[in-house]
């Protein structure tokens, strides 16, 4: 569009209102409408790219992407806040230039934008990519309790049970009394337990059939051919 230009935008139920109905200021929508909107063009800023920014500008963008991203995500609107996360930390990706003060609000961001994305991608079933944002937070904070949690989780649905185990220790053992962590340890057990008796019945039905084999293999008769084994007694 051009400023000053005027447009009409239609948007289906999914991503308006969806199926419940809303009351605003104007009208009152019901559920699963289509939504029609005039739009003028006032006026429009051109974003600068981060090449074209020096530091503070860099750091001030961050965090205003970091803020778009959890007003999102408190709209439940996961995949987009992911985004703004995404742009946040690329903004800040490169700090070897940046003063200590620079780098330690950098370093700040970082680890916020790395963690709230992780749970977008919790919240998106794409546990990898949760687990691989956790660990980027982990190689900046080794203790921080939010990253080893999350990427616990992030575990459990790839069945890495182990290494879900492991982290969930080591952040009860950096905070013993944090209630979501003791949470998740008690849902890893009931992983394990349920997965310990597949495994056990895994093998259990395979040594009953190699044993059914084993008799199958004792009971048949000799061959019709086979011809007795003659023993010199003389030897």
């Amino acid at each position: 569009m051009k400023k000053g230009e005027i447009a009409l935008l239609i948007i289906g139920p999914e991503y308006a209102f969806g199926s419940s109905e809303s009351q605003l200021e104007l009208a009152v929508v019901p559920p699963n409408s289509t939504v029609y909107y005039e739009v003028e063009l006032v006026s429009f800023e051109k974003e600068k790219e981060s090449w074209d920014m020096d530091t503070p500008e860099k750091i001030e963008a961050a965090g205003k992407k970091k803020e778009e991203g959890n007003a999102l995500f408190k709209a439940g609107k996961y995949a987009r806040a992911s985004k703004r996360y995404e742009k946040a930390v690329k903004f800040i990706e490169y700090d070897t230039a940046f003063s200590e003060e620079e780098k330690k609000s950098s370093k700040a961001l970082k680890v916020a934008c790395n963690l709230n994305n992780a749970a977008c991608k919790l919240k998106l079933k794409d546990y990898k990519q949760a687990e691989k944002l956790c660990t980027k937070v982990l190689d900046l904070e080794s203790t921080n309790v939010k990253a080893l949690y999350r990427r616990a989780q992030a575990y459990i649905q790839l069945a890495d049970l182990d290494l879900a185990e492991f982290d969930i220790k080591k952040a009860l053992e950096i905070d013993p009394n944090n209630r979501d962590v003791k949470l998740e340890y008690k849902t890893l057990k009931e992983k394990m337990k349920e997965y310990n008796k597949k495994e056990a019945k895994f093998y259990g039905d395979m040594f009953n059939k190699l044993h059914k084999l084993d008799s199958l293999d004792s009971n048949k008769p000799a061959s019709k051919d086979a011809q007795p084994m003659n023993i010199d007694s003389k030897a």
